[in-house]
């Protein structure tokens, strides 16, 4: 294995850690978020449900976008965004502005999870052997440690702003410089239909029920990532610090099934 390959599957892996660390804590303080800007119950659904949809948006757009630019230029500015996107959702003090981060993080994120699963597949083809699942693993080991800093701000009572700065000085240019050696694999078209999950009708119509487990399966996972913490805080009466647990227990479990998948 040459060492652009190794190189390129390190810096890949700490794009998802990185990822999994700003996803972690952005939904395990939820609540946080909600009593800063004066979000009511009745509209906290519906800035929860736009995150998702406009990261759909964003893959949808990247799927178009990397027929012209490599998805690794895609990934080397999508992750920033998000980056930035999450402080920004501690700095912010208005609802509107709160609506913009969540935007750019949205939209962020579906960029940056279609290229990072192309750059895996084309990888994935280069080793010739099944790493994907290595790379979730590192999301995962991300999600613990964005959890874990999250109860260390619940538990001190930190500002989000002053949460989410360090993390944000820290991963920010650790993910720029690691952009240096993400490797693009050719067949850009394969590579895309590949990540994507685009390989006809007849493949699609096999495929089908096993897409609807895994729609089900991710309707469970969107549910404790968005709303274990406000579940354990507003029902069970549950202290912020103890309402980030949920999560990082999830995300505990996830590692050890990913760490051995491949």
């Amino acid at each position: 294995m040459t060492d652009v390959l190794r190189r390129g599957r390190a810096s890949l892996a700490l794009s998802f850690f990185a990822q999994g660390v700003a996803f972690a804590l952005l939904v395990t303080r939820i609540p946080a978020i909600q009593d800063r800007y004066g979000v009511s119950d009745a509209l906290l659904p519906a800035f929860l449900a736009a995150v998702p949809i406009l990261a759909g948006v964003g893959s949808v757009a990247t799927e178009r976008l990397v027929k012209r630019i490599p998805p690794s230029r895609v990934l080397r500015w999508s992750q920033p965004v998000v980056l930035l996107a999450l402080l920004g959702v501690g700095a912010g003090e208005r609802m509107v502005e709160l609506g913009v981060a969540l935007a750019a993080f949205g939209l962020a994120v579906g960029a940056l999870d279609a290229s990072m699963n192309m750059l895996g597949v084309s990888l994935q083809r280069a080793y010739g052997r099944s790493i994907m699942l290595s790379f979730h693993a590192a999301y995962s080991l991300g999600g613990i440690v964005g959890a874990s800093l999250a109860w260390v701000g619940a538990h001190w009572d930190l500002a989000l702003f002053v949460s989410y700065l360090p993390v944000v000085v820290v991963l920010l240019p650790a993910a720029l410089v690691g952009s240096r050696w993400y490797v693009d694999g050719g067949g850009g078209d394969e590579v895309v239909a590949e990540a994507t999950g685009e390989r006809g009708p007849v493949v699609f119509k096999v495929l089908l029920p096993l897409c609807l487990v895994m729609t089900f399966a991710y309707i469970g996972d969107s549910t404790v990532s968005n709303w274990s913490a406000k579940y354990l805080q507003d029902v069970l009466g549950s202290s912020e610090q103890l309402a980030t647990v949920p999560y990082n227990v999830y995300m505990v479990t996830t590692l050890v099934g990913r760490a051995i998948g491949d």
